[in-house]
């Protein structure tokens, strides 16, 4: 999520960012060590890209959905729920993603190193839409994910209230929901529901 477009063109390869501008190629690692200076980095590829800070409602709802998984997977130990700053290493190019909000399902624990990025894609990957970014960059970014092995990815798009449902195999979104509706973890976080007005409810 980024509150703006950055002031260099998205490109093919990652169209949601930009690529940041005369850096070479870049390991899904280094990603550990670049210094906070208010941009977003992930790497696609091998290639690093940026996208800017979050605005108020992006982050409000980021931490909504962040709370209600984390509250919930954590007292049934159902795994682990990480924030924007979680590295999720992809298994099939030198990518590394940060969901705004991720799940790992209990079974893959054992297989995280805790000083390195983790060494697959989310179970669950929730992204939250800037003004800056259009459903055909995120769908792109979805699809990302489900190449990588996610099962299923949520997007949020604050401004139509409305989120979009991606599971394995997806071309397009499975489903389009609204606050009359209700975010369900299927077969990810089993048992896991809760009201889409709800998370719109503090904008």
């Amino acid at each position: 999520m980024s509150n703006a477009r950055a002031s260099h063109p998205s490109s093919t390869l990652a169209p949601w960012a930009e690529i940041v501008p005369g850096v070479g190629p870049t390991r899904v690692e280094d990603l550990l060590t670049i210094a906070d200076d208010g941009w977003r980095y992930e790497v696609v590829e091998g290639v690093l890209v940026r996208v800017a800070g979050s605005a108020f409602d992006a982050t409000t709802i980021a931490g909504i959905i962040l709370a209600a998984l984390l509250g919930y997977a954590r007292s049934r130990r159902l795994g682990a729920v990480t924030g924007a700053d979680g590295v999720y290493k992809f298994p099939n190019a030198e990518t590394g993603l940060l969901p705004d909000v991720g799940f790992v399902g209990a079974a893959k624990l054992p297989l995280i190193d805790k000083k390195k990025p983790i060494p697959f894609a989310p179970d669950l990957a929730v992204e939250v839409a800037s003004p800056a970014q259009n459903h055909s960059d995120l769908a792109d970014k979805a699809q990302r994910y489900l190449e990588g092995g996610t099962r299923l990815v949520w997007i949020v798009w604050p401004d139509l209230r409305q989120v979009d449902v991606w599971r394995s195999g997806d071309r397009h979104p499975s489903s389009t929901l609204g606050v009359d509706d209700t975010l369900d973890g299927e077969d990810v976080v089993p048992g896991f529901r809760h009201p889409i007005a709800d998370i719109f409810a503090d904008l």
